[in-house]
């Protein structure tokens, strides 16, 4: 089922697992954040997950709807893992996981199909060299080289019906790109929340949710603070664990 240099982790507040590897981007506090402020239909519904890496967003979705989930990446290697984390979870015959490239997507799921589509893109620009990975898997998750913001909103948008709703996780510092991007490609933001790791420190997460061809008006949540001490908020506990 894994590999000698994998492990099995369990997902937080939660009873699925995941095949996670040291030389791979592995899931992060944002994939679970993503995961419980994304809108989903309990019964039913098309979702998928761009840039699902291996897999911690459907994963997680699968137990807040019944509606069936497509997984996309376009690194092969982590497309396998993920495969083999739905397989460990017995969840294969609700989610369906591809290697794609966000770019060309919709010759392989069509258009305005989906009901809601999630994302936890590369969040740095290829221009920001400084910050580049030696791991070239590492990088690529990381940084906008298979994949840009226009990339991931313009196939949001193609991928959704009307109504439909995209959530992302990203950077707060490229809010304004975020949110001109989002109105270009027709994905009216609707609701957002930043996220700090502790009072008195500024926000480093920002989660942000649209709707193709929704009337403006963007509520903002009230700020949710990770850490108090070294212990988890209360806000946070529930948000990561549901308790």
């Amino acid at each position: 089922m894994y590999q000698a240099d994998e492990r099995v982790d369990y997902l937080p507040g939660s009873e699925l697992k995941i095949i996670q590897s040291p030389h791979f981007f592995n899931f992060s506090l944002d994939a679970v954040l993503l995961a419980r402020f994304a809108y989903v239909p309990i019964q039913k519904g098309r979702l998928v997950d761009l840039c699902t890496g291996t897999g911690a967003v459907p994963l997680l979705l699968s137990e807040r709807t019944k509606g069936d989930l497509t997984a996309v990446d376009i690194q092969e290697p982590l497309v396998e893992m993920a495969k083999r984390s739905v397989k460990l979870n017995h969840l294969d015959k609700r989610i369906d996981v591809i290697d794609a490239d966000v770019k060309s997507i919709t010759s392989r799921l069509g258009h305005g199909g989906f009901d809601i589509v999630t994302c936890n893109p590369p969040y740095f620009p290829v221009s920001a060299q400084a910050n580049h990975n030696e791991n070239d898997h590492l990088t690529i998750a990381r940084h906008e080289v298979s994949c840009t913001l226009d990339d991931v909103t313009r196939a949001a948008a193609q991928l959704l019906r009307a109504g439909g709703k995209f959530a992302m996780v990203h950077r707060p510092e490229r809010l304004v790109e975020i949110l001109l991007s989002m109105k270009e490609m027709r994905l009216e933001p609707k609701r957002m929340q930043f996220v700090y790791p502790r009072m008195g420190k500024e926000a480093n997460t920002l989660l942000i949710e649209g709707i193709k061809n929704g009337k403006p008006g963007l509520v903002t949540l009230p700020p949710l603070y990770i850490y108090e001490g070294e212990e988890y908020t209360r806000e946070a506990r529930q948000q990561i664990y549901g308790c």
